[in-house]
């Protein structure tokens, strides 16, 4: 199964990057991609008053496009996440969206984790403007032939690895992480970090992130990656607007699981949480 990761330098101007959207998705599409995986906040990426003019709903522009675009290249298209308005709630949520190569919504999960954090020099409160998703997500891949599952996970979700352990568990072969990496955490955490996850759950990771500078200034790292079971990287992202590419071995992927079965070996009833909170 060949899959593909789109990197952008998205901004406020919704319109330039669905323009964007639309030519690298169709590039991917060509170059054999049965599934292609967009960015974080794809469609806008700005300040929070940006993000509120900008948010949609799910039969808006944004997803209207993938759900057409979807249909007309026969693709999966996880439409990276955009920031949704939800009628009767005053914040936003911060959604990813899984449209079959029907052009039907699959799947839709809403961010776990906000980034409420200080990094690089700025405070990031996503939660002044979003609230978080309650519920992890797996869907089906059908692009490629044989059924597939795919777990959806966004950004900042990575460093949580209950969440993966979870899709895991559940079956998923295939990780989705949408991502607005930051630059500094980009260069000194983000590919350790995904491959820490591809190894931990013996799943493929497919992680379009951000590259350049979105207002008011914010960077992202780039380096979108492609990860296999093994944690080996089989496709990396130059710093520009592109789409990399990769096949995924499903086949070893079940070896793996096989031979070297942490799935398998876990022993719940030995796990406890601890009672004091950090």
């Amino acid at each position: 199964m060949r899959v593909a990761a789109i990197q952008m330098n998205s901004t406020d101007d919704r319109d330039r990057n669905l323009a964007v959207a639309d030519r690298l998705v169709r590039a991917a599409a060509a170059d054999g991609a049965a599934l292609v995986v967009l960015p974080e906040k794809w469609s806008v990426l700005g300040t929070p008053e940006q993000l509120a003019d900008g948010a949609e709903p799910l039969d808006g522009p944004a997803i209207s496009w993938a759900c057409a675009t979807a249909r007309e290249l026969g693709i999966d298209l996880v439409a990276g996440s955009i920031v949704e308005r939800v009628e009767g709630r005053e914040k936003r949520s911060n959604t990813s969206v899984h449209v079959g190569p029907d052009g039907e919504i699959r799947a839709t999960y809403r961010k776990v984790h906000l980034f409420d954090v200080e990094v690089g020099g700025r405070v990031y409160r996503e939660s002044d403007g979003e609230e978080p998703g309650e519920q992890l997500v797996c869907s089906e891949l059908t692009a490629g032939g044989e059924p597939v599952s795919l777990g959806m996970g966004i950004c900042y979700d990575l460093r949580f690895p209950e969440l993966f352990r979870i899709l895991a568990l559940r079956g998923a072969q295939v990780v989705t992480l949408p991502s607005a990496f930051t630059l500094a955490t980009t260069r000194d955490h983000w590919e350790v970090l995904l491959r820490a996850r591809a190894i931990e759950n013996q799943c493929f990771m497919v992680a379009p992130n951000q590259i350049g500078v979105s207002p008011p200034g914010n960077r992202s790292g780039g380096r979108s990656l492609i990860v296999d079971p093994w944690g080996l990287v089989l496709a990396t992202a130059p710093d520009a607007e592109t789409h990399v590419a990769a096949e995924l071995d499903l086949a070893r992927l079940a070896e793996i699981r096989a031979r070297l079965p942490s799935l398998a070996n876990r022993r719940p009833g030995a796990y406890a949480w601890p009672k004091a909170a950090l």
